[in-house]
């Protein structure tokens, strides 16, 4: 079963997500690795503006190529999620309804998905060129000094992922392997 998505996200609209189900996400999401949520963190804790407001928004984890000619965007396949673990709780907190990424998440990182109604998306990792697809603008907005790492304000259509962590605190990492040792 597939589901649709639209930014910015409410609470309400991942409500019936369970972990396994494919989504497609319209609208805007944010680029970030661990450089950049330092910085954001940083930004929390000084009691700062973001760049950005991340209420009800999406961050994918990723450091994208260089766009070809004529496109938006190169490769952009994800990076593995754990290293943002250290920074996600502060902005779940701060209002981030979405994750997307490659990896099981720590314990600390799901009660915070649980505690704000947050999902945490897989990205079909080997398909950068395709997921690169999906994406239709791309623009820096922040910490440019980054490069790759920069946080980007990305446009995208039908942006495919698995749902890996949904409210509930189901983790697909986990019954997975579950699963397999039946």
């Amino acid at each position: 079963m597939e589901k649709h998505l639209k930014t910015p996200l409410k609470s309400e609209d991942l409500e019936g997500l369970k972990i396994g189900e494919k989504v497609f996400i319209t609208g805007t999401i944010y680029t970030g690795r661990d450089a950049a949520h330092k910085r954001l963190v940083n930004l929390l804790e000084e009691g700062k503006e973001l760049p950005f407001d991340v209420k009800g928004q999406v961050i994918y984890y990723v450091g994208p190529a260089p766009a070809p000619p004529g496109k938006p965007i190169g490769s952009a396949g994800p990076t593995t999620s754990y290293r943002m673990d250290p920074y996600a709780p502060a902005l779940l907190d701060a209002g981030l309804k979405a994750m997307i990424g490659k990896g099981p998440r720590n314990q600390q990182v799901v009660d915070s998905m649980i505690k704000n109604k947050c999902i945490y998306l897989a990205a079909i990792g080997g398909a950068a060129v395709v997921v690169a697809e999906s994406i239709k603008e791309a623009k820096v907005i922040a910490y440019e000094d980054l490069g790759t790492e920069a946080i980007r304000e990305m446009r995208v259509e039908n942006f495919p992922c698995i749902v890996a962590n949904d409210i509930y605190g189901n983790d697909i990492y986990k019954e997975g392997v579950k699963n397999y040792r039946k």
